[in-house]
C-alpha cells in the first residue's frame, strides 16, 4: 500500500465514522473527499465496505436493548410488533437498491456535481423542517404504527440519490407525519441496522471479482477509523439533537455541498 492510500483509507474512515449517522449523507462526503484527494477504488466499493466499521458501532452501542428485544420475541407482542416495523420500513430500500444497484453505483455515484446540488436542497429541507411547528404524536420507537413505518421506509429511498442522507431522509420524514426529534433520530439508528448491512453484503458480492488482497489493507484502516467515530457519535447524538435539533446540520450540508460546487468548477 502506497502511503498516500493509507492516509486517503484513514480520512475517509474518519469522515465515515462522523457522517454516517448525522442528516449530512456521508455517501456524499466521502466520494467528494475521495473525489478532491484522487482516492478510487473498484466501483467505489471502499465507501459502501468500510460502513461496516459504522455498524459494528451501533451494534455495540446497542448491544443490549437488541439482545433484550431478542430475548423478549418469544413471550411479547410488543417486541414482535416492533421487530415488525423496522422490517416494514427496511423492505422498500431493500428491494429498490437490489434492482437499481448497477445505476446506482455506476451512474449516480459517478456524478459528483448531483452530490453537491443534493447536499445544498437537502440542507434547505432539513432547515425547513426543522423550524416548523409541528406536535408530535410518537416519542417511543417501540409504539410507532407499522404504517409510519412503512412510510418512512418509503423516504428512506430517497437517499439512493447520493447526497440527500439516508438518515436525513429518514428523519425528515418521520417528523412529517408526527414523531418527535429524539425518536426520528434513534429510529433511524435501527432502521440503519438492515439497511446498511444489506448493502455492505450486496456490494461485496457484487464487486467480489473486483476486489483483491491489496484492498483489504486499506479497508482495514478505514473500518477502524469508521469504527472509532461512529461509536462517539452516536454515544451522544440524541442528546444534541433533543437541546440543538438539527439546523447545525443543515447549514453544514449547505456549506460542504457550496463548497464542493466551486471546487468541481474551479479544479474539476
Amino acid at each position: 500500500m502506497a502511503d498516500q492510500s493509507i492516509v486517503g483509507a484513514l480520512v475517509l474512515g474518519l469522515i465515515e465514522g462522523l457522517t454516517e449517522f448525522i442528516p449530512v449523507s456521508s455517501t456524499a462526503h466521502v466520494l467528494l473527499a475521495g473525489h478532491f484527494m484522487g482516492f478510487r477504488s473498484p466501483g467505489n466499493t471502499f465507501a459502501v465496505l468500510i460502513q461496516l466499521g459504522a455498524i459494528l458501532a451501533i451494534l455495540l452501542v446497542y448491544f443490549q436493548k437488541l439482545l433484550q428485544i431478542a430475548l423478549d420475541l418469544p413471550h411479547s407482542t410488543q417486541a414482535r410488533r416492533f421487530v415488525l416495523t423496522v422490517l416494514l420500513a427496511f423492505l422498500p430500500a431493500a428491494i429498490i437498491g437490489a434492482l437499481a444497484h448497477d445505476f446506482i453505483k455506476s451512474v449516480l455515484f459517478e456524478t459528483p456535481m448531483l452530490i453537491c446540488v443534493m447536499l445544498i436542497v437537502g440542507g434547505f429541507i432539513l432547515l425547513a423542517v426543522d423550524k416548523m411547528s409541528l406536535r408530535p404524536r410518537y416519542t417511543d420507537i417501540t409504539q410507532y404504527p407499522t404504517g409510519l413505518a412503512f412510510k418512512i421506509g418509503l423516504f428512506q429511498c430517497l437517499a439512493m440519490i447520493p447526497g440527500t442522507s439516508r438518515s436525513g431522509a429518514t428523519i425528515v420524514g418521520a417528523l412529517l407525519m408526527g414523531t418527535d426529534k429524539r425518536s426520528a433520530a434513534e429510529f433511524s439508528f435501527f432502521l440503519a441496522m438492515p439497511t446498511m448491512l444489506g448493502a455492505f453484503v450486496l456490494d461485496l458480492y457484487k464487486n467480489r471479482n473486483a476486489l483483491s488482497f491489496d484492498d483489504a489493507g486499506i479497508i482495514a484502516i478505514g473500518f477502524v477509523a469508521a469504527f472509532v467515530t461512529a461509536l462517539l457519535v452516536v454515544r451522544s447524538l440524541l442528546d444534541f439533537v433533543s437541546s440543538r435539533g438539527f439546523a447545525p446540520f443543515a447549514y453544514w450540508r449547505i456549506l460542504v455541498g457550496t463548497a464542493g460546487l466551486i471546487g468541481l468548477l474551479v479544479f474539476g
